[in-house]
């Protein structure tokens, strides 16, 4: 622990030498923000170019797992430790009351700390003075223990209110509670993020709620593997499947559905002023993306024209789109196993999902504006309801005056329907199977219209296509449809979904991470060995599509070592 003498020390040489400003998004140029993967995310950066967004009147439910139970029973520590500084003036509250006994956790208060926490003073050995700031400091938090909520709101339909929830529990299989959680997300719209456990390191396939239909499932990006343990605060690398859990599900639908650095400095559980370090783990992924949510939650609650995607009827399917849309994809993202026969039915990347979440993008994505069927931007989301009827199409037109370089990334997310009681088993009769297809058009000549790419798989409640457009076309649809009406069409006859479409350049072309083979932040000697010994050597594969296949072309080839070759030569002093 710090002494109070030395805190004032660290304080004035903060001041002197970072020059905080203590109002909520504001700081100099220079200040060394904390925790750095909210950097790396663009949720700072969105912060400093919309000031006003700090989560103000958002709502996030955090629900926490005690650590300790008795003969079932949870003996409550599970709490945060909101005698730190960096809480001292959060709006935090406990769902069983402040002065409830129990014991502080380190994961709850860390969870805490990435969603809310805001500290002009912090300090680590590692870094020296930084400026500790939370994705949404000016959110609501309401912490809730897991099994009393899982009791109370979820078993006993007792009713809360957020716009947000997020839990870094899970388990291997799911269960009536699993299925509950997604229930809330379909019939009150709750927003609901979860980690999606943490790889092969620790023995663990994708996690339930995580690995649900309706919730989004974040996984973790790893930190950069260099000698300095500072800069694996500062700077990440790739997804690896040693720290996150990898699709598919048993059931063989694509998780997690987005990605995120987990490995935080955030406030100590025994501490009033410490902080120590998270490492990368799913569990502290989660609330990087939740909280950075509660940004855009606050702006689409602020904005009559953007409420459609906070509506209680499917805005979460809006938002998941939204984020999904806008995610970063990372070197080496390929869609489903490492071959080109399951592009159109194995809808995301394994491993990284829709890609890294990226704040900034996700905010461009919103404020891009609704827009209905017909004729829409080129950039834009919709929530809307399709009737279940043979030949419904909903189609969104947009023109592209120079499409050369560009690609269209589009998400369609539904929610899946559950029975309202215990043990919530799957509505199957109402459930649907969408699809969404991208068409280049010809307004002059129908003969030329062509289907450049199309999502459909039998088993998710998500469609995802990330395709370059043809040059030779400027006019273009999304096109979403009924890949095969089924289940009860009389009783149900509709389905509401939520959809984002945006045109921009591949955004993963640039990165040191397709030849940084051993991700320590340097193109090297090494990173031709680990080449070479996939080439030849006792992990050589038929196949590529992951790291080492640098062109993408589905094999790792003397292509890709002369590739290497040249980037270790160029790097060269």
């Amino acid at each position: 622990m710090i002494k109070s003498s030395y805190r004032i020390f660290f304080a004035l040489c903060f001041l002197t030498v970072w020059s905080a400003r203590s109002s909520l998004g504001q700081t100099e140029p220079g200040v060394l923000l904390q925790p750095a993967a909210l950097d790396w995310t663009g949720t700072y950066s969105l912060r400093r170019t919309e000031p006003a967004l700090t989560g103000k009147e958002v709502t996030i439910a955090a629900v926490c797992r005690s650590l300790t139970y008795l003969a079932g029973k949870p003996q409550d520590d599970y709490r945060l430790n909101i005698d730190h500084a960096c809480f001292g003036s959060r709006d935090i509250h406990f769902a069983d009351g402040l002065d409830a006994s129990g014991g502080v956790s380190f994961h709850s208060t860390a969870i805490g700390g990435i969603l809310v926490g805001s500290d002009a003073y912090g300090f680590h050995p590692y870094t020296g003075p930084f400026y500790y700031q939370g994705a949404a400091p000016g959110a609501r938090v309401d912490v809730y223990e897991f099994w009393r909520f899982i009791s109370l709101y979820v078993y006993g339909s007792k009713e809360f209110k957020a716009d947000i929830l997020t839990m870094s529990v899970g388990s291997v299989f799911e269960d009536w509670w699993t299925r509950g959680i997604e229930r809330l997300a379909d019939e009150h719209g709750v927003l609901i993020f979860a980690g999606i456990g943490n790889g092969t390191a620790v023995h663990d396939p994708v996690f339930y709620p995580g690995a649900g239909s309706n919730i989004i499932g974040v996984g973790v990006v790893d930190s950069l593997k260099s000698g300095h343990p500072a800069d694996a605060l500062e700077r990440f690398s790739l997804p690896r499947a040693e720290h996150s859990s990898r699709g598919p599900t048993a059931d063989d639908r694509c998780k997690p559905d987005i990605v995120a650095p987990g490995n935080c400095l955030v406030p100590s559980a025994d501490s009033s002023s410490g902080y120590e370090i998270t490492g990368d783990w799913s569990s502290f992924a989660t609330p990087v993306v939740a909280g950075t949510a509660a940004l855009l939650v606050q702006k689409a609650t602020s904005d009559p024209t953007l409420a459609a995607a906070v509506s209680k009827d499917g805005g979460n399917c809006v938002m998941k789109a939204i984020l999904m849309n806008s995610a970063t994809k990372l070197p080496y993202w390929h869609k489903g196993q490492p071959t080109k026969d399951d592009d159109h039915t194995a809808v995301l990347d394994y491993l990284q999902g829709a890609g890294m979440l990226n704040a900034v993008g996700a905010y461009q994505q919103l404020t891009a504006g609704h827009s209905r069927p017909g004729e829409v931007p080129a950039t834009g989301w919709d929530n809307s309801v399709i009737q279940k009827k043979t030949g419904i199409e909903h189609v969104y037109s947009f023109s592209v005056a120079e499409p050369a370089g560009q690609r269209l990334t589009a998400t369609l997310v539904w929610n899946r329907h559950f029975e309202p009681e215990h043990p919530f088993l799957s509505l199957r009769a109402a459930d649907s199977d969408l699809t969404l297809e991208l068409w280049a058009v010809d307004p002059e000549n129908a003969d030329r219209n062509r289907l450049l790419d199309y999502s459909d798989s039998v088993n998710d409640n998500v469609e995802h296509i990330w395709c370059p457009l043809d040059a030779d076309y400027t006019r273009y649809e999304v096109v979403v449809t009924f890949s095969e009406i089924a289940g009860d069409v009389e009783q149900y006859p509709s389905e509401r979904y939520g959809l984002a479409w945006r045109t921009a350049p591949a955004d993963n072309g640039d990165s040191i991470f397709w030849y940084d083979l051993d991700l320590d932040g340097d193109i090297d000697s090494d990173d031709l060995i680990l080449l070479m010994n996939r080439f030849v050597g006792s992990e050589m594969s038929s196949t590529g599509f992951g790291p080492g296949d640098i062109d993408m072309n589905g094999v790792v080839d003397i292509k890709d070592m002369q590739s290497l070759m040249a980037r270790v030569q160029q790097n060269k002093p």
